[in-house]
């Protein structure tokens, strides 16, 4: 059998060769509907947060953790697959439902500002600095398959008027669409790359009821804060909502007499809103590794109460904070994982 094989080989040589290389370059450059999570880098966000056109001078250093979303093709699946620490996704998991990479950028982006400005919030709050919370309106997120508004609202537009009326809040924004039928006219008022247009379309039920009027979109608050005591946040491609809670920490120290990091290198993640109410976030198993390996030793965790949902629709059935603790089991033994509800709180806890 051997000895047939190797004739075989010997008489075919170039052509099997030939294809082997084909096959090693398509699986090379032919890109597969996948994507890797993996741990990505802790930076210190004195780099990229500046209060009073300064960069912050702190005992210590707040730490953004993030994700590292890599697509794939066929050589680095069987990469990726084998590595413990990587976690395989399709390309709607990878882009939260967007259509495409743009969108999801343009998306977290959006988030990443939202974050900066509601961390201001907290920020100017704890440390007793007059600011201002301007509304503008609410982001559109994404658009639903049914939206009569699909082919006119775009991801990263600003809707700022419901039927030539503004509002004060996406809860106002919300009250006025529901309380009108399902399958009325609304003129939605927008803004798009600084110009102002309008759109008219037919309100459609809201996911899972049959007489909730919407216009079909996700969306989030445009916000700004600002204050004579300027912060400035720029963190380059760095997206999403889930450093909210370790922006205010890094302002807030930065602003204050109070020593809040005290020598030590602390990381954590966490979405906040401006009362402060921290929320959970994606692949905090992926953002603990990434923290040890940047040497941090207390990582704050976003925390709820487990309950039969959290089991079910959670990550890998887990809470933020449960699955961050059984990481840390893992990966980082000696880091100390503490559970964060609030900001208040997570001020407490590093002052003990």
């Amino acid at each position: 059998m051997w000895e047939k094989f190797k004739v075989a080989f010997k008489k075919h040589r170039t052509t099997i060769l030939s294809t082997v290389a084909v096959l090693f370059v398509i699986g090379l450059v032919v890109p597969l509907p996948l994507y890797a999570e993996k741990p990505g880098s802790a930076e210190n966000l004195a780099n990229y947060i500046k209060v009073n056109k300064k960069a912050p001078k702190l005992n210590g250093q707040f730490m953004l953790t993030s994700v590292a979303l890599v697509p794939l093709n066929a050589i680095t699946l069987m990469m990726n697959v084998v590595d413990p620490a990587a976690d395989i996704q399709t390309k709607a998991e990878a882009l939260g439902g967007n259509q495409n990479m743009a969108d999801d950028q343009k998306v977290n982006q959006i988030y990443m500002k939202t974050s900066v400005n509601e961390a201001k919030a907290n920020a100017y709050k704890a440390a007793k600095v007059p600011y201002q919370r301007q509304f503008n309106g609410i982001y559109v997120m994404g658009i639903q398959p049914d939206s009569n508004f699909k082919k006119k609202l775009a991801v990263g537009d600003t809707i700022d008027s419901i039927d030539h009326q503004k509002y004060d809040s996406a809860k106002a924004f919300q009250k006025t669409i529901r309380s009108r039928k399902v399958g009325s006219n609304l003129t939605v008022g927008y803004q798009r790359d600084k110009k102002h247009y309008e759109a008219t379309g037919k309100t459609v039920p809201l996911a899972g009821t049959k007489d909730l009027s919407g216009i079909g979109i996700v969306l989030t608050d445009d916000v700004d804060v600002k204050s004579k005591l300027p912060i400035t946040a720029d963190l380059g491609d760095l997206g999403g909502p889930s450093g909210g809670l370790m922006f205010s920490l890094e302002m807030y120290d930065a602003m204050s007499p109070v020593d809040l990091a005290r020598g030590r290198k602390i990381a954590g993640t966490g979405t906040i809103d401006k009362d402060g109410h921290v929320g959970e976030i994606g692949g905090i198993d992926k953002k603990v590794i990434a923290a040890n390996r940047a040497g941090v030793k207390i990582f704050l965790a976003p925390y709820i109460k487990p309950n039969d949902l959290t089991k079910k629709y959670e990550e890998k059935g887990l809470t933020n904070y449960q699955l961050a603790k059984k990481t840390a089991k893992k990966y980082a033994p000696d880091m100390k994982v503490i559970p964060i509800e609030t900001f208040d709180q997570a001020v407490t806890e590093l002052s003990k």
